[in-house]
């Protein structure tokens, strides 16, 4: 909408083609009024919105505007943990612009951003880091919303659990049969039921909703798997068929991308995995234990994930590694020179 005005005003989205079963990347705001929004078919919006206009993206202007914005934000502070091209954390805590105020270089940053790079921006101030992040989406388009120390935990107590990251609907769901809804109430639940109950989420979420979040800005961040997958113009069925796309396409293709980040020899992986969509929509994704990329032990998880097709038609088929942490790796590599 910045470079094409025309664009302006009316619902937009960015994304792959209607005939080609392309997804929706992101959409502006006149789009999520129809009920349109990020990762849906391309189809569906079409149909939520028949005049929505659908353009390809535009990955290497995106890049270049990230570097900008970055830039931006190097000028208040080093400690950046990108979380994609137009997102971030910053840790702020002895930076001494604006007086050491951390509302105040937030507003600073927005202001910056706005008046170089012609965009709006928003963004979240808070003691924790995931308070940061739950604080930025509540004032968009084109605002800040600020916990100071004194409000955490009242912030806390009143929060929908599903604004805490991590919580999608299958979680949501299963906390909402336990009566879980707000903050409050896993701040009032006995710790060990919610183990028994939710598992590392239980405990995660306890920890949350305390007020408790150790977890520092990391200024670079390690990749933990590496992916490939594919939508299909037109949905698959056989095994044979899925097979021959993981043969010829997917498994090539994987050994390329873990190419790029350095190899086996550099990274090895520690497990191997197949992702489904079915023509509903469900995912279902399966792994097993490997030390090496092998085709070969692609073939059995195939054959298991398949057994929960129940007679629907595939819509995409994804492989994927999962790569030895980096401390780890070199550690061994070190062990094996001596």
């Amino acid at each position: 909408m910045r470079d094409f005005p025309e664009y302006r005003n009316r619902p937009l989205a960015v994304g792959g083609s209607e005939t080609q079963r392309g997804v929706l990347s992101t959409c502006n705001y006149e789009a999520r009024r129809f009920g349109i929004h990020s990762a849906m078919p391309t189809a569906q919006a079409k149909k939520l919105c028949p005049h929505l206009l659908v353009v390809p993206g535009r990955m290497s202007m995106y890049k270049e505007v990230s570097a900008q914005i970055r830039a931006i934000f190097a000028r208040y502070t080093h400690i950046i943990e990108p979380l994609s091209l137009d997102e971030a954390y910053l840790d702020v805590t002895d930076s001494p612009s604006c007086n050491g105020s951390a509302t105040l270089i937030a507003q600073s940053i927005r202001r910056d951003i706005e008046s170089e790079l012609n965009l709006t921006a928003s963004a979240g101030v808070a003691p924790i880091k995931f308070l940061a992040k739950v604080a930025s989406d509540l004032n968009k388009p084109n605002g800040q919303y600020v916990i100071p120390p004194s409000q955490v935990q009242e912030f806390i107590d009143s929060m929908p659990l599903q604004k805490i990251p991590g919580v999608g609907k299958v979680a949501l769901q299963r906390l909402h049969r336990t009566g879980l809804y707000l903050g409050e109430d896993v701040r009032n639940a006995n710790y060990r039921d919610l183990l028994v109950r939710h598992g590392r989420l239980g405990a995660s979420l306890w920890k949350r909703c305390h007020g408790i979040d150790n977890r520092s800005v990391q200024v670079s961040r390690e990749r933990k798997s590496v992916g490939v997958e594919r939508t299909f113009t037109k949905n698959i069925e056989a095994l044979e068929q899925c097979w021959e796309v993981i043969e010829q396409r997917l498994y090539p293709e994987l050994q390329r991308r873990l190419d790029k980040v350095g190899g086996e020899h550099v990274r090895p992986i520690t497990k191997q995995g197949i992702k489904v969509k079915f023509a509903d929509f469900q995912l279902t994704t399966i792994e097993t234990g490997s030390n090496k990329l092998n085709l070969a032990a692609f073939y059995p998880l195939l054959e298991e994930v398949l057994l929960r097709q129940q007679g629907r038609e595939i819509r995409l088929l994804g492989l994927s590694v999962m790569l030895q942490p980096e401390a780890q790796a070199k550690q061994l590599s070190l062990l094996d020179n001596e």
